[in-house]
């Protein structure tokens, strides 16, 4: 049984799906106008973990895991504008280092990756239907959701209206008719990107991009919708007014949220400029299966402080793991880490048992529903060069081997010794005898 803690319940619930044979996941993906930083990150790692543990249960073909790429964005108009470029420049270049981070952290991809500039038809079909129910309206170019229509506007987020205006960042406008009301469209001026709509040339807001996307690629309620904590109000609020409002039914069944990466006292973010990204990271000589582990190492719904030490940890736990498991091939997933990762992700609990497993198939297959030990023992510890240097300490790992096998120790113990004196450890197990540089 999986059990998962849903934001808008605010308790752990059953995962019961719609259809066991095709569960829909959304994941709130980047808007693609800088480098991703390492608390960005931490989504897409857990939620990808949560993805592998739902096709573990459920059947590889049984998940359909949808994450949007936003790019189109007030943001990404500036950055192309200071460039002297076409905005798709700016969003071309960081969805591909985006693509390129998230890969490096063993995320993989998901089978559907809509982009908001090739949705704009189903994003207008969906804000006509709101005006015609009676829940957006136009004005001066704009086109604005209603709030006061919606009479379960703020159940996710759990705030009362005045509350939810005094921590918002609320435009002013004299169109608005109330102060809450939020943008579906607004004009974009000739030299900005935009496309032709029924109230003038335009662009998206950007709550109503991921409801029509979702809507698109997915259908009207969704199994989980998931994101940052940050992101319940205003975006997964609003998103949840609109599809409620559009279709008459809820957005998402379940509404999973995980907590900050902090370098410090105060959240990680671009804006406080306390960040530091998986490329910054990676070239510095960390693995990403290292950072993996590190942003996995606590509960996902908690704050994560990110140090030097945590990363430091964990690459020392991996080299354990990654020592005991040796070039054994992945068997029976153990049923203590399945329990922790059924009981809302609890990874935490679940890396603690892969330190109790002694088969070296099952430790495999367990660390690998983590998107752990993806190498074998040997390569993790050789690193990925494929240089005649690796290839020689390989052979003569074979030749202490054979001379092992013939009973000739002397042989044996000199080569041991000669790899030593170069900085070279063997480390024999039951799978075999792996090396490592010292």
């Amino acid at each position: 049984m999986i059990r998962l803690y849903d934001t808008a319940a605010r308790e752990k619930r059953s995962f019961e799906p719609a259809d066991p044979s095709r569960i829909t996941m959304y994941v709130c993906g980047p808007t693609v106008y800088g480098r991703a930083h390492i608390g960005n990150a931490r989504p897409y790692v857990v939620f990808d973990t949560l993805s592998r543990v739902l096709r573990h249960q459920y059947g590889e073909d049984g998940v359909v895991y949808a994450r949007n790429i936003t790019d189109v964005d007030d943001k990404i108009i500036a950055s192309a504008a200071s460039e002297g470029v076409a905005p798709e420049v700016v969003t071309d270049r960081y969805e591909q280092l985006f693509l390129e981070d998230m890969r490096a952290l063993g995320v993989r991809d998901p089978e559907v990756q809509p982009h908001a500039t090739r949705e704009i038809a189903g994003m207008i079909a969906m804000i006509e239907r709101l005006i015609e129910g009676g829940h957006a309206y136009a004005a001066e170019g704009h086109v604005l959701f209603d709030v006061a229509s919606d009479p379960d506007y703020g159940s996710l987020s759990r705030r009362d209206r005045e509350a939810m205006l005094a921590g918002a960042r609320v435009e002013v406008a004299p169109y608005k008719r109330a102060p809450g009301d939020f943008v579906l469209w607004k004009p974009s001026q000739a030299d900005v990107i935009g496309w032709d709509s029924p109230w003038g040339r335009g662009r998206p807001g950007w709550h109503i991009e991921c409801s029509a996307m979702i809507r698109a690629h997915l259908g009207e309620t969704i199994d989980i919708h998931a994101g940052g904590i940050d992101l319940v109000f205003p975006h997964h609020e609003n998103e949840a007014a609109q599809s409620r409002c559009a279709h008459g039914k809820p957005l998402a069944r379940y509404w999973l949220h995980n907590g900050f990466v902090d370098m410090g006292a105060e959240k990680m973010s671009k804006s406080l400029g306390n960040v530091i990204t998986p490329g910054e990271l990676l070239d510095a000589g960390h693995k990403g299966e290292v950072l993996r582990f590190a942003l996995l190492s606590a509960y996902y719904r908690s704050p994560l402080p990110w140090t030097e030490a945590l990363v430091a940890q964990a690459k020392a736990t991996l080299d354990g793991l990654y020592r005991r498991v040796g070039d054994a091939k992945a068997g029976e997933v153990d049923a203590g880490v399945l329990e922790a990762l059924g009981d809302d992700l609890n990874t935490p609990l679940a890396i603690s048992r892969l330190g109790q497993i002694e088969n070296a198939a099952s430790l495999k297959a367990s660390a690998n529903l983590l998107g752990l030990l993806g190498e074998s023992g040997t390569r993790w510890f050789q690193g990925d060069a494929a240089s005649d240097d690796a290839a020689r300490i390989e052979a003569q790992v074979e030749a202490r081997n054979a001379a092992k096998k013939a009973r000739d120790f002397a042989t044996a113990d000199r080569i041991r010794d000669e790899l030593k004196a170069e900085g070279i450890l063997l480390e024999d197990g039951p799978q075999g005898t792996s090396w490592r540089r010292a």
